[in-house]
């Protein structure tokens, strides 16, 4: 099994091991630090960890029976006490035990980008998983929601690329109506995509087999932000042989950029898979997350907000800052290739998601995604 293993790079990290074996945790005020000692970190990573798996306030007693490391229930309820203070833990009931705040699961994941992740299971996809619809991007990008959520047992989402990104192979327009467009698009992996698009200006057929052909002549492995740029700044500096042409299709393509940015389409898998963790998930507001699901267009929007360069991103409840979901966590991570991110992909599932398999899980599918849709 191949080891995986997690950093943040060059970024400023939010915590640090010093030479005295203390973690330095910066508030998001960065005006306090707190300091926990190595004992303490590793006592809230039992605690965490047993309380996703198990779903319920942990003890003293149960920490103390199973640390590796002899420690007296005493000492536990003292870390425990120390943990609660700083906000990490909570105690629901005077007789219960501990669980993590949003703010205790957040360090908890912070730690396991600090550190090598050994996933729980080995993560290998074959070739055939990621190629087995491979000449119809939608396709592809459904079976990767599939897999996503297959192998987390939660929800599996992929938000398409905007098409005026992706690298083109052959572009061909065809006129459905005098205000609609159909740009079929090949991509320099021989992915399909095809688009409907909006059109103020009139086109003849014959008109749109010119333009389609000074493209593909001129732009082979471009995309059409750069060509609808290379166009602006040519057409004032020269005649050009298809000038009337070219200046509709600047306006066709002006016109649906600006839309493009206002919708992305997202495909999902698993939605049933939730209704199965009725214990770890408030009903109304699951409720309100597959409402959510109804608005696809809302939904992605949201989603397409948090898109990061960081190669995964865990947001935790109250972080998400989207009122539907706040009882859930998100991790994602971008696809794209040549440094370009075209979309993203993750994986939407309650707060006791198994963090240390979700993160490499993610990460992997989406190095897969990007290695399919870069290469033939």
């Amino acid at each position: 099994m191949t080891k995986k293993y997690f950093s943040r790079g060059k970024s400023k990290k939010r915590f640090e091991i010093f030479r005295d074996k203390c973690y330095k945790i910066w508030r998001s005020d960065g005006l306090k630090t707190e300091i926990l000692k190595e004992k303490d970190v590793q006592i809230f990573n039992l605690i965490v960890e047993n309380y996703l798996k198990i779903g319920n306030p942990i003890s003293s007693g149960y920490i103390a029976q199973r640390s590796q490391r002899p420690v007296s229930s005493a000492t536990v309820r003292n870390i425990m006490s120390k943990l609660e203070k700083h906000g990490y833990l909570l105690q629901p009931h005077t007789s219960s035990g501990r669980v993590p705040t949003d703010k205790g699961l957040r360090l908890y994941v912070n730690n396991l980008f600090g550190e090598v992740i050994y996933p729980d299971i080995s993560i290998n996809f074959t070739r055939e998983a990621f190629h087995q619809k491979k000449g119809d991007f939608n396709s592809l990008l459904d079976r990767v929601s599939q897999i996503l959520s297959e192998e987390s047992d939660n929800l599996g989402f992929v938000l398409s690329p905007r098409i005026s990104r992706i690298n083109f192979y052959h572009i061909r327009l065809i006129k459905i109506s005098e205000e609609k467009i159909m740009i079929i698009l090949i991509t320099t992996s021989k992915l399909v995509l095809t688009e409907i698009i909006e059109t103020k200006s009139y086109f003849t057929q014959v008109e749109l087999d010119q333009a389609s052909r000074y493209i593909n002549e001129n732009f082979r492995g471009k995309n059409l932000l750069f060509v609808r740029d290379f166009i602006l700044r040519e057409i004032p500096a020269h005649k050009m042989r298809y000038e009337d042409i070219l200046r509709k299709l600047i306006t066709l393509l002006k016109f649906h950029l600006i839309e493009e940015e206002r919708s992305s389409q997202i495909f999902i898998q698993g939605t049933s898979k939730l209704l199965g963790k009725s214990e770890s998930i408030d009903m109304e507001n699951l409720k309100l997350l597959f409402r959510g699901f109804e608005e696809k267009a809302k939904l992605a929007k949201l989603l397409s907000d948090v898109i990061s360069l960081d190669r995964v991103k865990v947001l935790i409840g109250t972080e998400l800052d989207i009122p539907d979901i706040l009882d859930f966590s998100l991790i994602l991570s971008h696809y794209g290739y040549d440094q370009q991110v075209l979309g993203s992909l993750g994986i939407i599932g309650p707060k006791r998601i198994p963090y240390r398999k979700i993160i490499p899980l993610v990460d992997c599918v989406a190095k897969k995604l990007s290695e399919t849709i870069s290469y033939s």
